[in-house]
């Protein structure tokens, strides 16, 4: 699948595994991933934890309708490696 890229997309999410996220659902005046993207595309992403000062942005694969993987991480509060 391609790169897709959307606006307004923000959801609240909790991690399974460091390798993906389950989503949660759209913060208030957003949208949903699974409203904007077709499952199996690419997207980028960026994670900002609510507690803490954690951050990741990369790209992923929206799996399914409440699942974001996470496959290549640019770069991180974690020197560049996964946070959790």
């Amino acid at each position: 699948m391609s790169l897709i890229v959307a606006d307004r997309v923000q959801e609240t999410a909790t991690p399974v595994t460091t390798i993906s996220f389950i989503l949660l659902g759209a913060v208030t005046g957003y949208q949903t991933f699974a409203t904007a993207i077709p499952t199996g595309s690419i997207v980028y992403y960026c994670i900002v934890a609510q507690v803490g000062n954690y951050w990741e942005v990369g790209y992923g694969t929206f799996t399914s309708p409440d699942q974001l993987s996470r496959d290549v991480i640019y770069s991180s509060s974690n020197a560049g490696a996964l946070v959790d």
